[in-house]
């Protein structure tokens, strides 16, 4: 049994990498990073994961690392193949940046090639070494991720690749820093759709048109609504369920905080009625500003003033957070802002 580490980049390409191993292996666990210092951070905790798995399932599980989409430098190069060593797990990187040329003359698990896109290179990987999609019935659609991905604009699914293309870029439905496994699931989703549509008459415009369905179709739970409130509710269960993760305090109050969620008015009122052992909530985002809500539990507009030098009305204010660090890690979020609080209040 292989169990699989995949990491990939936060656009089309890097999510049509996943969109392919995620139907390759069966056990497979995929994490996602922009570049710069969020790559290092994605392989520190690929690393820590692989640890754990080791302590729980044993050693008899070969355990792959797999790269997409995304070069290294040869420090991090150097760093994660000392790693893998460390703990028994084998490397792959497949990409197709160029600047990531010096570390693939240093690697042999480097995989580069500036001719195609990240997708149609693990594409061929996979059915190199896995036998994967033996009927090619994925092929179309690597091809259309390929003519966009490097911009080949003559070729007859550019235009289907071009709707794809922002199709991901504007999936911000749901914070990937805060749940980055719905996000990516919801990503994955839509690479689905667009595979099913690419055959249609006019399939660009097929798929530009049915967009707005499509997403409603991932959020849609009980009852039809519009998308807003679908995506509001979707959100409000995913921080209802993961509210021990996300606890702050404020003065003994106890509080929900979200990260660059938006939808504030709704998803706030929402989760504070679905809470009720809860005073307030909060959403910051990455310039630090943030929202306040309650439902007469906490006057967060007293709040907002003394750790915003923000105000507005008893249950719905904001202000913003001097000095504030973002992170790409929520954790570091949270305790950011629970020590900016807690600083404020002494």
């Amino acid at each position: 049994m292989q169990h699989v580490y995949h990491l990939s980049h936060i656009d089309l390409d890097g999510y049509g990498c996943q969109y392919l191993s995620t139907q390759c292996f069966e056990k497979i666990e995929c994490y996602n990073a922009n570049y710069g210092p969020e790559v290092s951070a994605r392989l520190g905790e690929i690393v820590k994961k692989i640890e754990q798995d080791k302590f729980i399932q044993g050693e008899e599980t070969e355990r792959l690392i797999l790269i997409t989409d995304l070069n290294l430098t040869t420090k991090e190069g150097n760093w994660i193949e000392k790693e893998a060593v460390r703990i028994g797990a084998k490397l792959q990187l497949l990409d197709h940046h160029a600047s990531g040329s010096k570390a693939a003359e240093r690697f042999a698990w480097y995989k580069l090639d500036t001719s195609r896109c990240a997708t149609l290179i693990t594409y061929d990987w996979l059915q190199t070494h896995y036998d994967f999609d033996k009927e090619n019935s994925l092929a179309r659609i690597v091809k259309a991720i390929n003519a966009i991905d490097i911009w080949v604009s003559d070729d007859a699914l550019f235009e289907y690749g071009k709707v794809m293309l922002g199709m991901i870029s504007g999936a911000r439905e749901v914070n990937r820093i805060l749940f980055p496994a719905q996000d990516r699931a919801f990503k994955l989703s839509l690479i689905e759709a667009a595979k099913n549509l690419i055959e249609e008459e006019q399939a660009p415009i097929a798929l530009d048109d049915a967009l707005h369905q499509i997403k409603k179709s991932f959020f849609l739970q009980e009852e039809n609504n519009t998308k807003d409130n679908l995506v509001a509710y979707y959100v409000t269960d995913l921080l209802t369920t993961d509210k021990q993760r996300l606890t702050i305090t404020y003065r003994g109050y106890k509080g929900i905080l979200g990260y660059n969620v938006g939808n504030t008015s709704i998803i706030g009122n929402t989760c504070m009625l679905n809470n009720p052992e809860y005073d307030f909530y909060m959403d910051v985002n990455f310039r630090g500003h943030f929202s306040l809500r309650s439902n007469n539990k906490l006057d967060v507009s007293q709040m907002a003033a003394e750790v915003g030098n923000g105000g507005g009305h008893p249950n719905a204010s904001g202000g913003k957070i001097d000095g504030y660090k973002d992170s790409f890690v929520y954790a570091d979020v949270r305790k950011f802002v629970q020590n900016y609080i807690d600083g404020k209040t002494k």
